[in-house]
């Protein structure tokens, strides 16, 4: 053999050992990170959207192998998947013993669906009213477990506990298999990596485009005059069913969709699985 076929043969059996090492390296990596997963201590924390990612390798949000949630994008979302002049009624706070039979009441009565932002241990000690907001055909938002608004200031661990205790809480209280599909952050303290943990497991994360400011209790009058002048901003709407007296919001809610029915404008739920071109 010339010493030029030797030489070829040689580069090609070195190039060969090449790939193959780099190949083994690359398996490493992705093993340890699958291992790890989001959230864990020894990976660093990604904010790049992974659409379909879970907290663990190979596991669903619901921790079984192989049940991965599809499509959820990190976006926070406004749009409604109704589209056109549709609005989304999102509900925080809740369930209260009070007044969340008040707003099922209401939009029982107007046949209007709602997305219900839920808080875990509220979730926890009303499970009959989580199953009414199901039952009636409403969806369900994660709003933590402690409706801590300072969120995007505490580490990533935190940040998940908050998010997946409630998740698991609100999904117990609920029962026949029904999910949480929603995140919202509580006072909007959003960050890419509670969107991320979200996403990953199976939770749109979800935003507002008209504070009707009910929480402080303005008279009921203010609370519609706010959704008249700011709808036009978008169409997801933030009341509340907990946190005090919500007599003003609950009548204001009834008035607003009463109002919403003479303009035209059907309401529907935020999207879920596709971009939000806000």
């Amino acid at each position: 053999m010339s010493f030029l076929a030797r030489e070829n043969r040689k580069g090609v059996q070195a190039g060969a050992a090449v790939a193959a090492s780099a190949v083994a390296v690359a398996a490493t990596v992705w093993g340890v990170a699958a291992l790890v997963g989001p959230g864990g201590n020894a990976a660093p924390q990604q904010n790049v959207a992974r659409p379909g990612a879970t907290g663990g390798a190979g596991r669903g949000d619901d921790g079984r192998p192989g049940q991965q949630p599809q499509g959820i994008p990190e976006g926070i979302a406004h749009a409604s998947e109704s589209g056109g002049d549709a609005v989304n009624i999102t509900i925080d706070d809740g369930p209260d013993p009070r007044w969340t039979p008040k707003v099922l009441d209401t939009l029982r009565r107007h046949d209007v669906k709602a997305t219900f932002c839920m808080v875990g241990p509220q979730a926890k000690a009303h499970p009959d009213l989580v199953k009414k907001v199901v039952a009636d055909g409403h969806r369900l938002c994660d709003h933590t477990m402690n409706h801590d608004t300072a969120m995007d200031k505490k580490p990533v661990a935190y940040q998940e506990q908050q998010i997946l205790e409630a998740k698991k809480l609100i999904e117990e209280a609920a029962g026949g298999g029904a999910r949480v599909e929603y995140y919202r952050a509580p006072g909007g303290a959003f960050t890419p990596d509670s969107r991320r943990i979200a996403a990953a497991h199976g939770m749109r994360p979800l935003g507002w485009n008209v504070d009707t400011k009910d929480f402080d209790k303005p008279g009921s009058a203010a609370i519609v005059n706010a959704v008249k002048r700011e709808i036009g901003n978008g169409p997801t709407v933030l009341f509340h069913d907990g946190g005090g007296n919500r007599a003003q919001t609950v009548d204001a809610l009834d008035q607003v969709l009463s109002w919403l029915k003479e303009q035209g404008r059907p309401t529907g739920f935020p999207v879920r699985t596709a971009p939000d071109p806000s």
